[in-house]
């Protein structure tokens, strides 16, 4: 275990406490109604670990990306589900690492408080997938705004949030050196879009909408453009560093919250009058779990200190996402075995987090597209798609 100072474990207890208030059944309730979880996600704003990122100059935390790995960590292995808070933490990222003073100044006090909530990240659209080089949503410049065309698809919370982080072309693809090059990064007050953004509810997948969003003509001011024009997709990959880092601590929770209760179930129930966990069979699986954990945790400290210190993590934060995934998917199918029968029941809270931590083998980036990543940037091998 990696030993923490004082500061960083009574975060940790404070996070705790605001999920005491919601248990499990509070979970297994929402998870069954298809329900977003808006009195945690109010209760994580109002405790202001949602805006822990936001440096106290703006009314927020003023922590590091360590700091708020250990928030997700510790929400997930009490039983919640912090996905559908999480993006308010990583879409941060490009306001904080790359908005202008003014814009900080303008939307970061706002979004401490609660005032404004910045859930929605608009990068997907359906013929494009991963690769974001290919987005065709445009947005052309009109004197002292921007008018934008297009459509994104899987955008979440949008029903949730006052502002959207938004990539847009803003140079054709066709006259660009680069294909990364020509992209531009928007906030969008989704208050004032009006009939001309259409928003289209497409999917509820464990406590989190997901949106089809068309753009007909919506106009942004210029200056709520992000940075530069066409650096855009620069300052997307910061963000996305940071949101695969935050997503791997979440992993590391998940993990935790299945060994946690796969290990008081192996000491506790008995067969053939002995504990299960006696038995090798239940006990090295569990043990060798626990190694791959702290093994993945380890990258995740060392991805987010990087971050944090503002070295590259490019690699590192895809491998944090890669093995933590991993390892929060091996503890689950850990738990389902250790329970047997008991772990499709929705009473034991397994079959829930089964579900949940799944997702993180193909989102927000599939471990196949991590792995084409080391391959090619890390090892340098020949490209693979």
């Amino acid at each position: 275990m990696i030993k923490e100072d004082r500061g960083l474990q009574e975060l940790r207890q404070g996070v705790r406490e605001v999920c005491d208030r919601f248990p499990n059944e509070y979970w297994r309730d929402l998870d069954a109604k298809r329900e977003y979880p808006e009195g945690f996600v109010r209760a994580m704003t109002e405790s202001g670990y949602l805006g822990a990122l936001i440096p106290e100059e703006y009314g927020g935390m003023g922590l590091d990306l360590t700091a708020a790995c250990a928030i997700l960590e510790e929400a997930n292995r009490s039983g919640a589900n912090a996905n559908p808070a999480h993006a308010q933490m990583y879409t941060m990222g490009t306001l904080l690492r790359h908005g202008s003073e003014e814009q900080k100044r303008e939307y970061l006090p706002k979004i401490a408080s609660g005032e404004l909530r910045l859930q929605a990240f608009g990068v997907t659209e359906p013929d494009a997938g991963t690769d974001t080089t290919q987005i065709t949503t445009f947005a052309r410049r009109s004197g002292d705004k921007y008018v934008v065309d297009g459509r994104k698809i899987y955008i979440s919370r949008v029903q949730y949030s006052d502002l959207m982080i938004l990539l847009a072309r803003t140079t054709p693809l066709e006259e660009v050196e680069k294909r990364s090059h020509g992209l531009s990064v928007f906030i969008v007050d989704l208050r004032e879009a009006g009939d001309r953004l259409g928003v289209k509810r497409r999917r509820v997948m464990m406590n989190n909408f997901t949106n089809e969003l068309s753009f007909d003509g919506v106009e942004v001011p210029v200056e709520n453009r992000i940075g530069e024009e066409g650096n855009g997709l620069r300052y997307i990959l910061d963000g996305m560093n940071a949101e695969r880092i935050l997503i791997a601590a979440e992993c590391v929770g998940d993990a935790r919250f299945f060994l946690d209760r796969a290990v008081a179930r192996a000491k506790k129930r008995e067969v053939f009058g002995r504990p299960i966990g006696q038995n090798q069979g239940v006990q090295f699986p569990i043990a060798r779990a626990y190694a791959n954990l702290e093994a993945a945790n380890l990258m995740v400290q060392k991805a987010a200190g990087l971050f944090d210190r503002g070295e590259g993590c490019g690699a590192e934060a895809n491998m944090a996402k890669l093995l933590a995934a991993d390892a929060s998917w091996e503890a689950g199918n850990v738990a389902m075995q250790t329970f047997g029968g008991y772990g499709v029941d929705a009473e034991y809270d397994i079959e829930r987090k089964f579900r949940e931590t799944r997702l993180y083998q193909v989102a927000p980036i599939s471990t196949n597209l991590i792995l084409s990543y080391v391959g090619e940037h890390v090892l340098g091998m020949p490209r693979s798609f």
